[in-house]
């Protein structure tokens, strides 16, 4: 069966690995993926991914981050738009997160980005997720 928003089962392969405490999760690999995965690395909620050549579309594995006190780095992920309801915004409506202590990630004109940098470089998208 086809699967109707891949995104969301990324986001719920990674909530699902950190509450179980695991070191790493696989999740199938796709361009947006990648640019979300590149995001996270650079914000500090993971500690680093590789992309597995499989033969077919490829997997992604994302080791996941925890403190000294064995509490998970990324406290909530949650999808924002979706299939059924997309949510954009513009650039005078750019979310943010916590009080800015987490990051909204977009998809844009200029790529997948986080809102910080859509608002250095004044443009509004679709809000894919937020991560705090």
């Amino acid at each position: 069966m086809a699967m109707s928003d891949p995104i969301a089962d990324y986001l719920t392969r990674i909530r699902n690995g950190l509450h179980a405490k695991k070191n790493y999760v696989d999740v199938p690999a796709s361009n947006i993926k990648r640019k979300i995965s590149r995001i996270l690395l650079e914000q500090g909620f993971i500690k680093k991914y590789i992309i597995i050549d499989d033969g077919k579309q490829g997997i992604i594995r994302l080791w996941l981050k925890y403190d000294e006190l064995n509490a998970p780095v990324i406290h909530n992920i949650k999808r924002v738009s979706t299939p059924g309801k997309r949510h954009y915004v513009s650039v005078d409506e750019l979310p943010r997160v916590k009080n800015n202590l987490g990051i909204s990630i977009l998809t844009t004109p200029r790529g997948v980005i986080t809102a910080r940098e859509a608002l250095r470089q004044n443009v509004g998208g679709e809000v894919l997720c937020q991560v705090w």
